[in-house]
């Protein structure tokens, strides 16, 4: 099986746990993505972070946004679902936690469920 090549898009403040969650699970053998790159918000300046980022979501085949709670209002998610819009890259928004009221990211699609099913009908 051919994996995609994913951009892993998450609010860097808050939910961190997300994307070493989905990067262990791009880790099975069976799973059909592999990660290009994950969110790059940190302490470099902020000119830096935006060519870094749009680098990497131009090496990836779709963009997965990791939805929280406060997601759809993070400032580098943000940046990097227009980015990803820009590179025409398919983007797909995963709810990452079980419990909550989850709003989608503008712009970043609709909002699926994350178990394996999805995952694997997603990025087949």
């Amino acid at each position: 099986m051919t994996k995609k090549h994913a951009f892993i898009s998450f609010d860097f403040d808050n939910d961190k746990v997300l994307k070493d969650f989905i990067i262990g699970q791009s880790n099975h053998e069976d799973s059909p993505f592999d990660v290009v790159d994950q969110s790059l918000k940190e302490a470099a300046p902020e000119r830096d972070w935006v060519e870094r980022a749009r680098r990497a979501i131009k090496r990836s085949e779709i963009a997965i946004v990791m939805v929280g709670p406060k997601t759809h209002n993070a400032p580098g998610v943000l940046k990097e679902v227009a980015m990803a819009r820009e590179e025409k890259i398919p983007i797909i928004q995963i709810i990452g936690y079980k419990d909550g009221n989850y709003t989608a990211v503008p712009n970043a699609g609709r909002l699926y469920g994350w178990n394996w099913e999805n995952l694997k009908k997603l990025l087949s």
